[in-house]
């Protein structure tokens, strides 16, 4: 089931116009979210970082865009099912212009999909990373919005299948690392916990800011947001990713180097108990 501008319609149905402008420019954006027991996980969160994303891209929002329209727009989709989702939310200007759209107005899409488990589940089976080097991320806020212009990921993604790794990560024109091709990246030296600022191009990830809440608030660690250069990663006690989605994931080998898990199998479990709050 899909919720376009309101109307629901089977995911089958063709809704898409040829000049669809985040077909044709990428001019869209998107939010990705957890639903389950009833809720959005962590929605005050994401509503925010939306309605901040829209405003930079200059998009028109509408009056009626609040958090309570939004939530009864998911729940047309939801209605009684009782699984676990995934719900994504792309905005995307009206169709018209080239470059220079002849609207700010917007349109939205609402989709769901079947998630396997409620609540947040530590992997800790075999996860190999390596650099993804070919193309960099831009450094700056722009690159912290979820738009759909991710080619970067989907080179990377191919760029791992093709060489046996589950995941890769990211660096910026001033060769830090950044992210991960679906994730945020948090570094464990000792207690202090390390994951590149903002400023360097890394996803504003909604799981980022609470876990960075998490350990500033425990007294047994040092948070710090500083740029990440490759030589560290092998020096890392432990290496681990972070989205809404999968919550935390071990990274367990990058090239020589293995990692151990404490810290991850610490921050899942508040991690959990911040999402039955959240």
């Amino acid at each position: 089931m899909t919720n376009f501008n309101g109307k629901l319609f089977n995911k089958e149905t063709s809704l898409i116009s040829i000049y669809n402008r985040g077909l044709n420019y990428g001019d869209a954006l998107f939010e990705t979210m957890r639903y389950s027991a009833g809720k959005i996980i962590f929605w005050e969160d994401h509503y925010f970082r939306l309605m901040a994303s829209m405003r930079m891209l200059r998009m028109e929002i509408p009056m009626n865009f609040t958090m309570e329209f939004l939530q009864e727009e998911v729940q047309k989709i939801v209605k009684d099912d009782e699984n676990a989702l995934r719900i994504k939310i792309i905005i995307y200007r009206k169709e018209g212009g080239k470059y220079n759209p002849t609207s700010r107005e917007i349109e939205y899409l609402i989709t769901k999909e079947t998630l396997k488990e409620d609540h947040y589940l530590l992997d800790v089976s075999s996860y190999e990373i390596e650099l993804y080097k070919d193309f960099a991320v831009s450094s700056g806020l722009l690159s912290g919005l979820k738009t759909t212009n991710k080619l970067i990921n989907v080179l990377g993604s191919i760029f791992a299948e093709e060489n046996h790794y589950q995941n890769c990560l990211l660096l910026n024109e001033s060769k830090n690392v950044v992210e991960a091709l679906n994730a945020n990246v948090f570094l464990v030296f000792g207690k202090t916990i390390v994951t590149p600022p903002l400023t360097d191009g890394c996803l504003n990830g909604i799981l980022r800011k609470k876990l960075i809440g998490i350990l500033k608030a425990d007294p047994d660690y040092e948070m710090v947001e500083r740029s990440v250069s490759p030589f560290e990663l092998q020096k890392a006690d432990e290496i681990f990713l972070t989205n809404v989605i999968t919550g935390i994931r071990p990274v367990t080998k990058y090239r020589k180097k293995e990692f151990i898990t404490e810290t991850s199998e610490k921050m899942i479990h508040k991690l959990n108990m911040l999402r039955l709050l959240g």
